[in-house]
């Protein structure tokens, strides 16, 4: 698994920055870069946001939790106006595998497992309002309502 510091260090080298530099576009001060790289300090949830919109790429994509480093915002505002987003690199998918029968007659197996565990209704409440309160989500909360008040008047 990618450590935030490593993924930094990669972003930063493939735009020809050094840390300073990199600090300074940020308004961090001047070794905050080389402190979160080597380890030393780990950057605020304020800080990561900066560094992920500064990179063009997700918060979980610069915290190593993901591969992917497409914005939310990217294939979101695609879904607000209705258009198809243009995907950024091409998608390979496997061919599909023949479906086994579900455990409950085929009545929604996994899915419907799932959907019923308040357990997960509460992971997934929270990880969705944890992306609401990012400045993207709240972008995004923005779009959301104007478009319902233009299409109600």
């Amino acid at each position: 698994m990618v450590t935030l510091a490593q993924r930094l260090e990669a972003l930063r080298t493939e735009k020809g920055l050094t840390r300073p530099a990199l600090s300074l576009a940020l308004g961090l001060p001047k070794n905050a870069v080389e402190k979160f790289e080597t380890g030393r300090q780990t950057p605020t949830r304020e800080q990561q946001t900066k560094l992920a919109g500064y990179f063009g790429v997700s918060l979980a994509y610069l915290q190593g939790t993901s591969d992917d480093p497409t914005r939310q915002d990217s294939w979101m505002t695609a879904a607000l106006s209705g258009a198809e987003p243009e995907p950024e690199t091409p998608v390979r998918r496997p061919a599909p595998k023949p479906k086994a029968p579900a455990a409950d007659g085929g009545q929604g197996g996994i899915l419907a497992a799932l959907l019923s565990n308040k357990a997960f209704h509460d992971t997934l409440k929270a990880e969705i309002l944890e992306v609401l309160r990012t400045r993207e989500g709240q972008e995004l909360l923005s779009q959301i309502v104007k478009k319902e008040l233009d299409r109600q008047k």
